[in-house]
């Protein structure tokens, strides 16, 4: 039984290696069908790209080459520490705040991008941390943009937002000086979410794992390394979004586990107004991750004051 099976994975990361598998009797045969050759929805679309892209990426700079590159990284910030400072702070949810050109969903959000001078406004009011989109082909994203504001010299530790599929991708968001990243639990299987958490923490990089229901929730919390989890109220199939997905997969025996094991919970996707983040941190979350209802806004760092109806921001 592969992993993927075990685990029920129901996002393929990569294309198929040949059509599936098919028994009469005792005798096996192979079918070719186009539903099994082609991507089933957008995310399969996003990580069949991503996995040709990392064929190339990977033979440009092998892992050798990234290791040696590491010492001369700038160091990592605490990215866990830093959500709950904020949420003890400020007695609302931690602000992780995206940084997103376009989506594959709603295409272009913010014609006029600037990621450093975003970055600097967000920090200015009040984001604990920052989400970056490097994903170039479906988000117009990039690793320079990650590069770029921490070179800036920008002190919220920063969340490297891409689709990470491979143990690669870790070295060489830790090169261009990301302090977290992100793990899909509907793409990976647990032994690579083990396996990468592994890494995060040989790095000194915090892992933010994200389930989307019940049953990718209850495989994190059978992971006893797992100190941060992603809720994303985003349908995988469907890309609707409903909110109420957070608090029903922190009811019950899910959310004592979670406070018993002091698991720093994220709400994702579909946040838009003071009611939206009161809802989610009733529900248990104690930081939230938002991209698209600031990053269209004109004036993206003064629109974190409308999201939660006040002013967030620290005095210096």
């Amino acid at each position: 039984m592969q992993a993927e099976d075990k685990d029920a994975i129901r996002i393929r990361r990569r294309p198929p290696t040949g059509p599936p598998v098919h028994y009469v009797g005792t005798f096996q045969f192979r079918l070719h069908t186009p539903d099994h050759a082609n991507p089933r929805n957008i995310l399969e679309q996003i990580l069949w790209d991503k996995d040709s892209q990392l064929t190339l990426m990977k033979e440009r700079q092998p892992l050798a080459v990234l290791q040696r590159l590491l010492p001369g990284a700038p160091p990592v910030r605490d990215f866990v520490q830093a959500l709950k400072d904020s949420y003890h702070t400020t007695g609302m949810p931690a602000l992780i705040a995206e940084l997103k050109k376009a989506s594959p969903s709603k295409g272009l959000l913010r014609p006029n991008f600037d990621p450093v001078s975003i970055a600097q406004a967000y920090q200015k009011n009040g984001a604990a941390c920052l989400s970056v989109l490097t994903d170039e082909k479906y988000f117009q994203g990039s690793f320079e943009n990650l590069h770029a504001i921490r070179s800036a010299g920008i002190k919220c530790p920063l969340l490297c937002k891409e689709f990470i599929i491979d143990a690669w991708q870790i070295y060489y968001a830790r090169s261009k000086g990301a302090d977290a990243i992100l793990l899909i639990a509907a793409v990976l299987p647990d032994a690579d979410i083990k396996y990468m958490i592994k890494i995060c923490n040989m790095l000194g990089l915090a892992a933010l794992v994200e389930v989307h229901d019940e049953r990718e929730m209850d495989r994190v919390l059978a992971i006893d390394s797992v100190n941060l989890i992603g809720i994303n109220n985003r349908n995988l199939e469907t890309f609707e979004v409903d909110i109420s997905n957070t608090k029903r997969l922190l009811e019950g025996e899910r959310g004592r586990i979670i406070a018993q094991r002091d698991i720093l919970v994220v709400g994702e996707s579909g946040l838009f107004t003071p009611e939206d983040i009161t809802f989610v941190q009733s529900s248990g979350v104690q930081a939230v991750l938002v991209g698209e209802s600031l990053i269209k806004q004109e004036d993206p760092g003064k629109a974190i004051a409308g999201l939660f109806g006040k002013d967030i921001s620290v005095p210096t």
